[in-house]
């Protein structure tokens, strides 16, 4: 049984990661933000940037049954909008897991899906997930900053506080 209370800790260091990231991500520029390298799904760091926090309002939104799927990444040409648009998400984030009881988050129930389809989802299965997915492409950014010859510096991925 998760509570609210770990999965909102677990969602603000995974953010707080994130965050670091994007401030890295500052040191690129225009061109190399948005340069495509192979081998990735998201061939440009402002595309991965875009799609971390894209999936996390998605799936938000589905849990709340207002399933939005329509985020444009051309809309956050900057790392500036890419993190105002990660800090909306992560107050919306929030403020679910704040007003949600540990008997929402761990009862599976019916979600509408992008594909029309309604399987039964665990509300903290689904944050968990996201906040997973957010380390899985800050990987691969990091992989992407340091083929662009700025690798980060080692601590992104563990904040302490």
């Amino acid at each position: 049984m998760y509570s609210p209370e770990a999965l909102l800790d677990i969602h603000e260091r995974a953010h707080c990661s994130l965050r670091k990231l994007l401030d890295h991500c500052r040191s690129l520029t225009p061109d190399e933000l948005n340069r495509e390298l192979p081998g990735f799904g998201y061939s440009s760091a402002r595309l991965q940037l875009h799609h971390i926090t894209m999936a996390q309002k998605y799936w938000l939104s589905v849990i709340e049954d207002r399933m939005s799927a329509d985020e444009n990444d051309a809309d956050y040409p900057t790392i500036d909008a890419l993190e105002a648009f990660r800090a909306q998400t992560f107050e919306k984030t929030a403020a679910y897991l704040t007003r949600a009881s540990s008997d929402e988050l761990n009862t599976p129930r019916p979600m509408l899906t992008w594909r029309g389809d309604r399987p039964n989802l665990t509300p903290a299965h689904v944050i968990l997930r996201t906040q997973t997915h957010i380390y899985q492409h800050q990987g691969q950014i990091i992989a992407m900053c340091k083929l662009l010859g700025k690798p980060t510096l080692p601590g992104l991925d563990f904040p302490l506080a």
